[in-house]
C-alpha cells in the first residue's frame, strides 16, 4: 500500500525474499534433531547441529528469515536488553555473565559474517545509547559505569566528543558492534543451511509437538516428523504451540520507516560524524541509523502487542507518523526529508527482559526471546544450544539464561494499555524537556 508517498510493506526492507524456496513436507519423516522454526536462532542451531554430522531437520512455516531476522534495524549491539540499571539490580550475580554473553555475542556473530562469505554491508562503528535531556544524560552516565563495572566496553561522552547529532545531548558508546544489513545476514545463513547436511522445508507450519514414546513427534498440515529430540525455535510465534512453556514471551510488532535518500553531506552537518547507530534513554527508545543507500532509517518508540495469531502485517499509519514525527524532532535540519518506505516484524519480549533457554518437556528444548537483540545473540544462542545437544558440556554463557524449569510469571507491561501508557510517559517528558511533541492524541 502506498499512502502520502510512503509504500507500507508487509515483506522485509532490507532485501528482497529468496526464490528457491525448499519444499514442503509431505508425509513421514524421522531425524535426530527436529528445529521448529527459521529464523536467526533456528537456522544457527541446525547449520551448526548438520556441520557436527548430525539428522537435523528444520521446519519453517514461511521462508527462511522471514520474520524479524530479516526486518530489524541492523544495529548490532554489545550490551544486554532491557534497563542495565533495572537488570543489575534484579540479577546481580548474573548481570556480568549477561554482559559477557552479549559482547561474546557480538564477536560470535562477526566471525560468523566472515564464514559465510556474504556481503552484509557491515561497519563496526559501534552504537550508542543517546541522551536527548539532562534526565537521560545523567542516565546515561549511570549506565556507563554499570555497564563498565560489569566489564562492558563501553564509554561516556558528550555530542561532540561521539559524533552525535546536535540535537543530542550525550550518552555511552557501547564499543562492540555495529551497522549490518539484516536481510542479507539472514539470507546468508539460509544459503549456508541448504548447501549443508540439514534437510530444510519451508511453507510448513507445525500444528502440534507431542510425545510418542521415547521420541517426539512434530505434526505439520501434510506430514509429520518422527524425532529423538526437538528444538523450538519460535520466538514470537511460540503461543501458538502447546508444547512451549506458558508465558514464555510475548509477540510485539515493532515499526520501521526509511527516509527518502539524503544528499551527500547533510547528515554529516547535523553532527553525525561518527556514523555509528543511535538508541535514545526513552523508556521504549527511538533508533537511528544511517544506511548504505543515503537514507536513515528509524523505529520501534511505539510497541503494538499482538492479540490472536501473529500474522504479517503492515505499520499502522499513526505509528508510522509518530514515528517520523520523532525523527524530525531529533534531526530537525532535515525536516524537509520524507519518509519513503515503512515496514515491520514481531519480536519476542520476555517477562524478564532476558534471552531464556531451557527443556520444556523431555527432549523438547527451546531458545527464545532476545527482546530486541536478537540479531547478535539469536545466533549466538542457537549455536551454542547445538553444541549442548551435539554432547558438549553446557556454555558459560548459555548457562547464564538456561532455566531449570520452564515456569514464566506473567508480564503486567506487555499490554496495549501499559505499552501505551508508557509512550505516553515518553512524550510527556519530551514536551516538559523541549525535546520533542507530545504526539498524537488518537
Amino acid at each position: 500500500m502506498t499512502s502520502l508517498g510512503i509504500t507500507y510493506s508487509t515483506r522485509p526492507g532490507w532485501a528482497e525474499p529468496p526464490t528457491d524456496a525448499a519444499p514442503a513436507l509431505r508425509g513421514g519423516i524421522h531425524c535426530g534433531v527436529a528445529v521448529v522454526g527459521g529464523g536467526y536462532a533456528g537456522m544457527a542451531t541446525a547449520l551448526r547441529l548438520a556441520e557436527r554430522g548430525a539428522d537435523v531437520v528444520l521446519l519453517e512455516a514461511g521462508y527462511c528469515g522471514q520474520g524479524a531476522s530479516s526486518r530489524n534495524a541492523g544495529q548490532l549491539t554489545g550490551a544486554p536488553a532491557g534497563d542495565p540499571e533495572m537488570l543489575s539490580a534484579l540479577y546481580p550475580r548474573r548481570f556480568s555473565r549477561l554482559v559477557h554473553l552479549a559482547e561474546g555475542a557480538v564477536r560470535f556473530t562477526e566471525e560468523l559474517m566472515g564464514r559465510l562469505g556474504t556481503d552484509c554491508e557491515y561497519r563496526p562503528t559501534g552504537n550508542i545509547g543517546a541522551a536527548v535531556s539532562r534526565g537521560q544524560l545523567r542516565k546515561a552516565r549511570r549506565k556507563t559505569r554499570i555497564l563498565k563495572k560489569a566489564g562492558a566496553d563501553a564509554e561516556f561522552g558528550d555530542a561532540r566528543d561521539l559524533g552525535l547529532p546536535d540535537s543530542f545531548l550525550g550518552g555511552v558508546h557501547e564499543r562492540a558492534g555495529g551497522l549490518l544489513n539484516p536481510g542479507r545476514f539472514a539470507f546468508g545463513i539460509r544459503e549456508a543451511l541448504l548447501r549443508s547436511g540439514a534437510r530444510v522445508f519451508e511453507g510448513t507450519p507445525v500444528r502440534a509437538v507431542d510425545h510418542q514414546g521415547a521420541h517426539v513427534v512434530v505434526r505439520t498440515a501434510e506430514g509429520r516428523v518422527r524425532a529423538e529430540r526437538v528444538v523450538l525455535a519460535t520466538n514470537a510465534y511460540s503461543r501458538a504451540l502447546a508444547a512451549a512453556p506458558s508465558r514464555l514471551a510475548a509477540p510485539v510488532f515493532v515499526s520501521m520507516v526509511e527516509t527518502e535518500p539524503i544528499e551527500p553531506g547533510r547528515l554529516e552537518a547535523t553532527g553525525w560524524t561518527s556514523g555509528a547507530g543511535i538508541a535514545t534513554q526513552h523508556n521504549l527508545m527511538e533508533s537511528y541509523r544511517p544506511t548504505p543507500r543515503g537514507t536513515v532509517a528509524f523505529g520501534v518508540r511505539r510497541l503494538q502487542p499482538g492479540r490472536g495469531a501473529v500474522r504479517e502485517r503492515e505499520p499502522d499509519a499513526a505509528v508510522v507518523k509518530d514515528l517520523t514525527r520523532g525523527f524530525h524532532a531529533r534531526f530537525p535540519s532535515l525536516g524537509d526529508v520524507a519518509p519513503q518506505r515503512a515496514w515491520g516484524g514481531w519480536v519476542a519480549l520476555t517477562p524478564s527482559w532476558l534471552p531464556v533457554a531451557g527443556e520444556a518437556t523431555r527432549n523438547v528444548f527451546y531458545v527464545i526471546g532476545c527482546n530486541g537483540h536478537g540479531l547478535a545473540q539469536a545466533p549466538y544462542l542457537g549455536t551454542l544450544l547445538a553444541d549442548r545437544l551435539a554432547g558438549d558440556e553446557l556454555h558459560e554463557d548459555l548457562e547464564a539464561v538456561w532455566r531449570k524449569r520452564p515456569g514464566f510469571a506473567p508480564s503486567p507491561v506487555f499490554n496495549a494499555p501499559a505499552l501505551r501508557a508508557v509512550w505516553a510517559a515518553d512524550r510527556l517528558a519530551d514536551h516538559l524537556n523541549g525535546t520533542g511533541h507530545a504526539g498524537p492524541r488518537k
